[in-house]
């Protein structure tokens, strides 16, 4: 009863946040109709100076933390993403009216990480003075690559057997090097490289840092007029990706909060720091994933897993999923969680 209390409460505060408010405005503007249009080229930089933020931030940690301290999270991190896509693999693909490599790049993308939802995730940790180690979202990467890179191979791996070229092996150097080639993973890499090579504090505290939130309510709206938009992709499809995007979310983060809670016990890794394990676990990517999955598995329908994705997927995790984890980390850890 406490933590459906605590649950209700933080949601309805989430309701008040500008992440989620902005998401929400965006929506509704999409559902009257509204001709605002934001050009691509501010949600490329939007994006960009996100993750260069992520990146940098985290980079800086990383200089100055214990890398034994990191190692676990780093390990766990790789399993959460792989694991999502193989349980998608194995569950979503059996499904009445669902096809194979349908299912197997929705896992994928449900796989990876939503740099927006991280972003929103943190902004509410700070504003709440939760403590995270900062190395946290420089994690990232560990997820999101593992669990891409696994799904083209499974959907490779799919075809072959049902073409009868069991003899051809996807070629998995290829796929992770256009994975570390993508705009998304590209600017959090340099970022990283940056803040753990070089002295970048005076840009960083000058001009990234004080961007942040705005540009993060700008990526929200964004996504907000998508999201609505792609409802009507969602009827295109069976229903089963509406139920699959309504619960796996949920059920991932929920899973990874386990595990961050056993990293908790062995390494003393924080309780921000497991709430934003269970956010990106609990994400779907909205950058690095689509174009990643559209040119490594052309025949997977767009429709099915980005459209579950962006307009049910994203919505769950920020809206539902980010006070959850909140209120469980409240009845586990206590007051402070600091």
């Amino acid at each position: 009863m406490e933590l459906l209390v605590d649950f209700l409460t933080r949601l309805v505060t989430q309701f008040q946040s500008p992440a989620l408010a902005f998401l929400i405005g965006g929506m509704l503007l999409a559902a009257f109709r509204s001709k605002l249009d934001i050009p691509d080229a501010i949600y490329k930089f939007a994006v960009f100076m996100l993750l260069m933020r992520i990146g940098i931030e985290g980079g800086l940690e990383i200089r100055d933390a214990n890398f034994a301290d990191m190692l676990l999270p780093a390990v766990a991190t790789v399993f959460i993403g792989c694991a999502i896509v193989l349980i998608g693999r194995f569950t979503l693909a059996f499904l009445p009216g669902v096809k194979t490599e349908d299912a197997i790049a929705t896992a994928g993308l449900f796989g990876a990480v939503s740099a927006s939802t991280l972003a929103a995730a943190m902004v509410l940790l700070e504003e709440d003075d939760i403590f995270y180690e900062a190395w946290v979202p420089a994690l990232y990467p560990f997820m999101d690559i593992p669990a891409l890179v696994l799904a083209i191979v499974l959907a490779n791996l799919y075809f072959a057997k049902r073409d009868g070229k069991t003899s051809e092996k996807p070629k998995i150097g290829a796929i992770i090097a256009d994975s570390l080639r993508g705009s998304a993973l590209s600017a959090l890499i340099l970022g990283l490289a940056l803040g753990l090579l070089t002295r970048p504090e005076q840009v960083f505290e000058g001009f990234y840092d004080p961007l942040f939130r705005g540009l993060l309510s700008i990526l929200m709206l964004i996504m907000g007029i998508e999201a609505y938009q792609r409802l009507n992709e969602i009827r295109k499809v069976a229903h089963w990706y509406a139920v699959y995007a309504v619960v796996s979310p949920l059920a991932h983060g929920l899973i990874a909060f386990g595990l961050g809670y056993l990293l908790h016990l062995a390494t003393g890794f924080s309780p921000g720091g497991i709430v934003l394990l269970a956010v990106m676990a609990g994400s779907s990517s909205d950058i690095s994933g689509p174009p990643t999955l559209r040119a490594a598995i052309p025949s997977a329908n767009p429709s099915a897993y980005i459209g579950s994705s962006t307009s049910i997927g994203t919505p769950v995790a920020i809206a539902i999923g980010i006070p959850l984890y909140l209120a469980l980390a409240q009845i586990v850890f206590g007051t402070g969680m600091g």
